[in-house]
């Protein structure tokens, strides 16, 4: 199967301008049992409260390549080993709110370990990023219940077409 890829726009919040572009690497993980790890993340901050499900990743640091950051980010934020089975896609998005422009690049991963994870004081005291393990339709419905925010529509117009491709791609081929 080819990869997915396409383009969002943010219509949640006026767009200004777009000053900065972020490169960023996320994962869909499953293990064994057709179990889905993300991260649940709450917020308080300028895109205003709530709790979310996302899947696991971040900033590309510079000087990185793709499976590097990305090996990096899932071992930080999940504690998780992974073995990268394939790229899904790229989602660009846009967050008008704070101006930036993400180039988001998806992998499809099954995990071969959990260890201790670490997490920056950032995600520790501003997110409290915590692991979710779900199946499949669970977290179709976590992504379903969280429409009802502006950021929470911006995250499920981006994860739910991907993760329902990394299904499809684990339903023919893994």
């Amino acid at each position: 199967m080819q990869e997915l890829n396409f383009e969002l726009q943010d219509t949640q919040w006026p767009k200004t301008n777009i000053d900065h572009d972020r490169q960023i690497v996320r994962a869909i993980i499953v293990d064994e049992q057709q179990n889905y790890y993300f991260v649940r993340v709450h917020r308080d901050d300028i895109f205003g409260t709530g709790t979310f499900i996302e899947t696991s990743g971040g900033g590309v640091e510079t000087g990185e390549d793709l499976t590097t950051a990305l090996k990096r980010e899932l071992k930080e934020e999940l504690g998780a080993n992974v073995n990268i089975l394939c790229k899904i896609g790229t989602v660009s998005d846009y967050y008008n709110l704070i101006h930036r422009h993400n180039i988001n690049n998806y992998f499809l991963c099954r995990v071969d370990s959990f260890g201790e994870k670490h997490l920056t004081q950032e995600e520790i005291d501003d997110f409290h990023l915590s692991t979710l393990k779900l199946t499949y339709e669970e977290a179709v419905d976590a992504y379903a219940k969280q429409t009802d925010t502006k950021l929470g529509q911006l995250i499920t117009n981006r994860e739910l077409p991907i993760l329902r491709y990394a299904k499809e791609l684990i339903n023919h081929s893994i």
